[in-house]
């Protein structure tokens, strides 16, 4: 069994869904080198979230940003105490979303590739409206050829 870790830096963004898995596996050439294994990927941020869904229709990123701010709303009235600390009213909101999303996953690898469903992509889920840079921990574990 071999272990690997790296930190991405990704590129900032603003409010929206991303579909960020060509950034992840691009900055992961030694994947693969796995046989099999398991990629985990951890968000460093409570304000952003990770998720797996359809990478093929990209009205679903759309569809996926206005149904988590129609879920929960900025706070625009003042109901969380957080909001009112100065970080403005994006904030709690992005850390109820990011709670309800998670900021993990974990994907198999198979033969040095992710072994994903045919459309499924990773996506990053950015709550706050200001443009912010993510970091993704990046932990492989596993079978190398």
């Amino acid at each position: 069994m071999s272990w690997s870790q790296k930190k991405i830096s990704l590129s900032p963004r603003s409010r929206g869904a991303y579909l960020i898995t060509d950034e992840i596996t691009s900055a992961l050439p030694d994947l693969k080198n796995y046989k099999v294994g398991l990629l985990h990927l951890f968000l460093q941020h409570t304000s952003a979230g990770l998720s797996l869904n359809e990478n093929w229709d990209s009205t679903v990123r759309g569809d996926l940003s206005d149904a988590l701010t129609a879920l929960i709303p900025d706070d625009h009235e003042g109901r969380f105490e957080h909001s009112n600390a100065g970080e403005g009213p994006d904030d709690m909101p992005g850390h109820i979303k990011s709670t309800l999303v998670g900021t993990s996953l974990s994907i198999p690898i198979t033969n040095g590739k992710l072994a994903t469903g045919t459309w499924q992509g990773i996506y990053l889920l950015e709550f706050r409206d200001y443009r912010h840079q993510r970091n993704v921990v990046a932990t492989i574990n596993g079978e190398k050829y």
